[in-house]
């Protein structure tokens, strides 16, 4: 029996993933959420298999999920269930450790092999991903930023002032302009609005 977690944001459709993978004789849902941080409670109060990550949420990305899921010892294993198609959004999600990656509009059937394939152990990544993630720094194009000018960047790309930024950090505000102005020097940036650009052309945020 693989015991499996739901992470998505819509209501409606973390029931009608819970409906539709219930009736597989093989699999239990176990837990669901609608947060990142929810996600991350449900899953150390479960201890599921296998976590369904949507990678949009109202808080945080489900990448920053990934990221965490990496320092626990029983982290289950991740596919990554999402709208993106875009190459780069799979190959940071391998990168970042999940398992599998699966658009929502594949067939319900589609869906079932994903997790089954994962919970034998394979992965399920579109073609090509391995090759992106060789041909990218370490499998992350922003790897030559330290983890909190990554942070930063995300921040900004989600529209949050150098103040908000600041405040959730617990950092000044020329804390958080010197970080701005690092990341942008780094990735040859000039403003904002590129530095946007980049951090959703690469996923490191969702629209």
């Amino acid at each position: 029996m693989i015991r499996l977690v739901i992470a998505e944001d819509h209501t409606i459709v973390r029931w009608a993933l819970r409906e539709a993978l219930s009736k597989a004789d093989d699999i239990e849902v176990v837990g669901e959420a609608g947060t990142a941080a929810q996600t991350l409670e449900v899953v150390g109060a479960t201890k599921p298999d296998l976590l369904l990550l949507d990678l949009t949420f109202p808080d945080r990305s489900g990448f920053d999920v990934l990221s965490e899921l990496r320092t626990v010892e029983s982290a289950p294993l991740v596919v990554v269930l999402t709208w993106h198609t875009e190459p780069s959004y799979a190959a940071r999600a391998l990168a970042s450790g999940a398992h599998g990656y699966v658009h929502k509009a594949v067939e319900p059937d589609a869906l079932l092999h994903a997790i089954r394939a994962v919970s034998r152990g394979e992965q399920v990544f579109p073609v090509g991903t391995d090759e992106l993630v060789a041909s990218t720094n370490d499998g992350n194009p922003a790897s030559v930023l330290t983890a909190r000018e990554q942070q930063v960047m995300e921040m900004l790309a989600r529209g949050m002032t150098n103040r908000e930024i600041a405040e959730q950090l617990q950092i000044s505000i020329k804390t958080v302009d010197t970080h701005r102005g690092h990341v942008l020097k780094k990735l040859g940036l000039r403003n904002n609005t590129e530095l946007a650009r980049f951090a959703v052309k690469h996923g490191f945020v969702t629209l």
